[in-house]
């Protein structure tokens, strides 16, 4: 099977979703709009993803885990748990952000293919210290995108206009309980992949990985310090937004910036 037209056709089912969503989002009449037809594009598009990421990823050499296949990997995470999530809540509008996004993703990993092995006798419980790393990112993610709709959305009513696009959106409290149990699950992940590094990985802080290290921890204090917040004082809005924006920056550096400079600068 060709991985460049699976590719091609989960870019255009993630493009043709993010189109459906958001001109559902913006009508008068949308409760006569299907909204299953915006989740299956999506959900489409995520079984094409699936594909190519096992055809580019997975080969005899070990999982390729390159700086674009890992954004790539962990796009495809996000809109996992997204669709997953949106047939019990109505959290599908989170994908016009997080669509156009994972397109570019599956478009960047096509055409700048990084390698970095994890080699096929890596023991399991890196393996599984990897996968719950990235669903830990992938998940406080979708925190950080909630945070901003809620901030909008919180903005538009204190200001008396709520527009078609604060109208589709659930109720604020509910927007709120969403962003808060994506948080403590994400934070309930970070907590357990740092455990398993400190435990399994036989040096956290040398040097390839000190910056990683340092910044996944400072991310750890900052969600954990939000959620502290939340149940002592009620943090919510403004307030909110900042932690969870501060944290998801801190946490993509750790992974990302390390990986930007170690696999694309200090080998060009």
């Amino acid at each position: 099977m060709n991985s460049s037209l699976l590719a091609f056709a989960a870019i255009a089912c993630y493009i043709s979703s993010t189109l459906y969503i958001a001109f559902r989002l913006f009508r008068r009449d949308r409760e006569t709009v299907p909204r299953a037809v915006g989740i299956a594009l999506g959900l489409s598009g995520v079984v094409f993803h699936s594909l190519f990421l096992y055809l580019t990823m997975f080969t005899g050499e070990g999982v390729n885990l390159g700086f674009f296949s890992a954004a790539s990997s962990i796009s495809w995470i996000i809109l996992v748990l997204l669709m997953l999530s949106s047939l019990s809540k109505p959290v599908e509008n989170l994908g016009i952000l997080l669509l156009p996004l994972a397109a570019v993703s599956i478009a960047l990993q096509l055409q700048y293919p990084s390698v970095h092995f994890l080699s096929p006798d890596t023991p399991w419980i890196l393996r599984l210290h990897v996968l719950i790393s990235m669903l830990a990112y992938s998940l406080l993610t979708l925190a950080s995108v909630q945070a901003v709709l809620l901030a909008i959305q919180d903005h538009q009513l204190r200001n008396r206009h709520p527009g078609g696009f604060v109208r589709a959106l659930p109720p604020l409290q509910t927007m709120e309980v969403l962003l808060f149990e994506m948080i403590a699950l994400g934070f309930a992940l970070l907590t357990v992949a740092l455990i398993s590094g400190f435990i399994f990985l036989e040096n956290m802080f040398s040097q390839h990985l000190v910056h990683k290290t340092i910044l996944s921890l400072a991310a750890w204090v900052v969600f954990g310090t939000l959620l502290w917040g939340r149940f002592r004082y009620g943090w919510r809005g403004q307030k909110a937004l900042i932690w969870t924006l501060v944290g998801f920056v801190v946490l993509m550096l750790a992974y990302f910036g390390s990986k930007f400079v170690l696999e694309l600068v200090l080998t060009a």
